[in-house]
């Protein structure tokens, strides 16, 4: 008894069905599609896109206002799930 239920725990693992290779969706296909095409850079524009002096300072300046703010403590169990934000 103990032979056979230790043989069947050794074949068990090769009755077990492995995933197909490929995409299972149309949707995850499309995906997979875009992420080799921006892998070889195949599709590049001809065109370089530049920022201006302006441009870069401005998004300089949104990039560092995220952290003028405190960020609130989401696991204070006496919050009672109301977060408060001062400003």
């Amino acid at each position: 008894m103990i032979k056979l239920c230790g043989l069947s725990l050794l074949i068990l693992p090769l009755s077990a069905m492995a995933i197909d290779a490929g995409p299972s969706s149309a949707q995850q296909q499309e995906t997979e599609n875009w992420l080799v095409l921006q892998s070889r850079n195949t599709l590049a524009s001809k065109t370089p896109q530049t920022a201006s002096a302006a441009e870069r300072e401005e998004a300089m300046q949104r990039w560092l206002k995220k952290y003028r703010y405190e960020i609130p403590d989401l696991y204070d169990p006496d919050a009672s799930g109301k977060i408060e934000i001062s400003k």
